[in-house]
């Protein structure tokens, strides 16, 4: 899908045709007027319209050049295309989030032939050389959910678990977690697993046929608060079982993403906890990696000074950023992204 064009690129552009000297925004930068291509992978989760958002005031702020951006929407033939549109355009490196991670090993090896380095955000390709995947750690997502489920229900009871699409490495590492330490920490608590491709209404519809089965549901885990909220509200008031967070009958819940909606719902008392998915920093350290990549920048496994851990990967490196947990008692927490993120009219 064709987005509007950037100030940056329109820069770039005057550059290219009429050679206007001090037009590019960092002309101490070894990057130049080399361009980014960047990929979108959906538009149906509030969590990526929120890193859309990030991503376009980045680019318009000249942290990069970019190519028109494109979405895939969550579509692997798409994506495929728009990377070969990219490197058609003359891309210097690609930002991408594969949402199916096994299959786009082969656009990778084509990118790597061609020198054109790979940034991937939020998922890590199974296979294929990439410059630097920024994510969280997702595994950590499962324990925590896990651990938090767990404690609140002491131990005992069932619990419905919406699983992301297993293809994804992220719907692989929190299902596995999850389900892991639910076998070693709290051996007295069921889970229904239920696969859900990322797909909001598949698991409304499986939610509903499991309570009916299971009607003494205790707790629920969203493995993505942007596209399973508020199906899974609207269902749970149909069915009068959205009781307030401390009252009889109430169902724990837990989500990740940490958009505003879930924030709004763990103050209404509707949902307990969430657990951020950084939205703004998955977009800036997107960024920050393309330029790095252009610069010809290298970097090493360890802390760095953003409050994250640069890890060795068989394929790259990974950056794993911050993910907090949030509850009611830190909801309100100004340094979570979703409290900054300028409200819609």
């Amino acid at each position: 899908m064709r987005v509007r064009t950037t100030s940056a690129a329109a820069c770039a552009v005057l550059l290219a045709v009429a050679a206007l000297a001090g037009c590019n925004r960092d002309t101490g930068s070894g990057s130049g007027d080399q361009k980014v291509g960047i990929d979108l992978p959906r538009s149906d989760s509030d969590f990526w319209n929120s890193y859309q958002q990030y991503i376009k005031k980045g680019v318009d702020a000249g942290e990069v050049e970019a190519l028109p951006l494109t979405n895939s929407q969550n579509d692997i033939g798409k994506l495929v295309a728009n990377v070969q549109t990219f490197s058609d355009q003359g891309a210097k490196a690609v930002v991408m989030a594969p949402q199916d991670t096994g299959a786009i090993a082969s656009t990778l090896q084509s990118l790597n032939k061609k020198k054109i380095p790979v940034i991937s955000v939020d998922t890590r390709p199974d296979k294929g050389k990439v410059y630097m995947v920024v994510r969280a750690d997702n595994r950590a997502y499962g324990e925590k959910a896990c651990q938090y489920l767990g404690k609140q229900l002491k131990g005992q009871g069932k619990v419905v678990e919406f699983q992301g699409d297993l293809s994804s490495i992220n719907g692989r590492d929190r299902s596995e977690a999850f389900k892991g330490c639910m076998i070693k920490s709290f051996p007295k608590i069921k889970v229904f697993e239920l696969a859900t491709d990322w797909k909001g209404d598949v698991a409304s519809a499986k939610l509903q046929s499991t309570l009916a089965a299971h009607p003494d549901i205790k707790g629920i885990y969203m493995q993505a608060g942007g596209v399973f909220l508020q199906p899974t509200l609207a269902l749970l008031e149909q069915k009068k079982l959205l009781k307030p967070a401390g009252t009889k009958g109430h169902i724990t819940i837990i989500s990740n993403d940490g958009i505003p909606e879930e924030f709004d719902a763990i103050k209404a008392g509707k949902i307990d906890a969430t657990i951020s998915q950084p939205a703004d920093l998955y977009a800036k350290y997107a960024l920050y990696y393309a330029k790095a990549a252009l610069d010809g920048k290298t970097f090493q496994p360890g802390a760095t000074d953003h409050d994250s851990t640069i890890i060795k990967i068989p394929n790259g490196f990974e950056d794993q950023l911050p993910a907090p947990l949030v509850t009611k008692a830190n909801v309100n927490d100004p340094k979570l992204w979703a409290n900054q993120l300028e409200k819609k009219n």
